[in-house]
């Protein structure tokens, strides 16, 4: 009971923290909406701690499944730390904030060439804006991007070198897929691969199609307010983490399927190997 509680509650801590971190790390000046953040960060903690303090699951995927949902939050806190540092940069420069705005810079340079998610990010920017802010925008996008592909590589590494999540023992469906019905729809293999594959294409095409989508709602949506700060770290740290975690998703539920598979094989052959002795 004690180890579930103080899980749960340093689980919850860190959400809030990750929610908070950007208006800890921009300058006083360069953020607003204290209390709408406060409230936020206080919501996420608590959410988080009923969540895994919780004996039965709800909405949290894969919570008895580590180490996928370390590894997305994980992705996510990085990727928001590194923008705010960037964001940072031209208020308040120090070695670090330096560094990353350099490494950012050189990312999004490189990543940035025709029909590229990185130059779809920046073609969305309207005529009037600054080069510095459309720079300073094709810098978040490459760092975004470039951190959410070593998140999926480091998780196609757990699974097929570290074999997840069967290393850490058995695997429940019921507790790891809580919005998940066994039970209807048809066979289970072919509707986690159905949805595997669905996650996929979706985390491949999100990169694309988000900025075609801020685009076609320009007349209600400005691109111009990635100019501020802090809606520049949220909007590009989203743009780059939701493909990832579908796509991570989108392999777990493979996985999934491919281990379920494996066991009505071995069970049919030890079936079968019963009925011929």
């Amino acid at each position: 009971m004690l180890a579930r509680i103080t899980g749960a509650a340093m689980r919850g801590i860190l959400v809030a923290f990750l929610i908070a971190m950007p208006s800890l790390l921009l300058p006083n000046f360069a953020t607003d909406s204290a209390e709408i953040v406060a409230l936020m960060a206080l919501l996420g903690g608590i959410l988080t701690f009923a969540e895994y303090y919780s004996n039965f699951p709800s909405f949290i995927e894969f919570r008895e499944a580590p180490p996928l949902n370390r590894m997305r939050f994980i992705s996510l806190l990085v990727t928001i730390g590194i923008l705010s540092l960037m964001a940072r940069h031209p208020f308040e420069p120090t070695g670090l904030t330096t560094l990353i705005h350099g490494m950012g810079s050189k990312l999004g340079n490189a990543l940035d060439f025709s029909y590229s998610p990185v130059h779809l990010v920046t073609l969305i920017m309207p005529p009037h804006a600054s080069a510095e802010t459309v720079s300073m925008v094709r810098a978040a996008a490459g760092l975004a991007y470039v951190i959410g592909l070593i998140s999926v590589a480091v998780f196609f590494f757990t699974i097929h070198i570290r074999n997840w999540p069967v290393a850490n023992g058995a695997f429940n469906v019921w507790v790891n897929l809580p919005l998940f019905d066994p039970t209807t729809g048809g066979d289970v293999v072919h509707r986690l691969q159905r949805d595997g594959r669905i996650n996929l294409i979706f985390g491949v095409l999100l990169p694309f199609a988000i900025p075609a989508a801020v685009s076609a709602l320009s007349a209600v949506f400005d691109p111009a307010v990635l100019s501020h700060p802090q809606t520049l770290v949220w909007m590009i740290g989203a743009w780059g983490f939701l493909p990832t975690s579908l796509v991570m998703r989108g392999m777990a539920m493979l996985r999934v399927a491919e281990l379920i598979e494996q066991k009505r094989r071995r069970a049919y052959a030890n079936a079968e190997a019963i009925q011929t002795a």
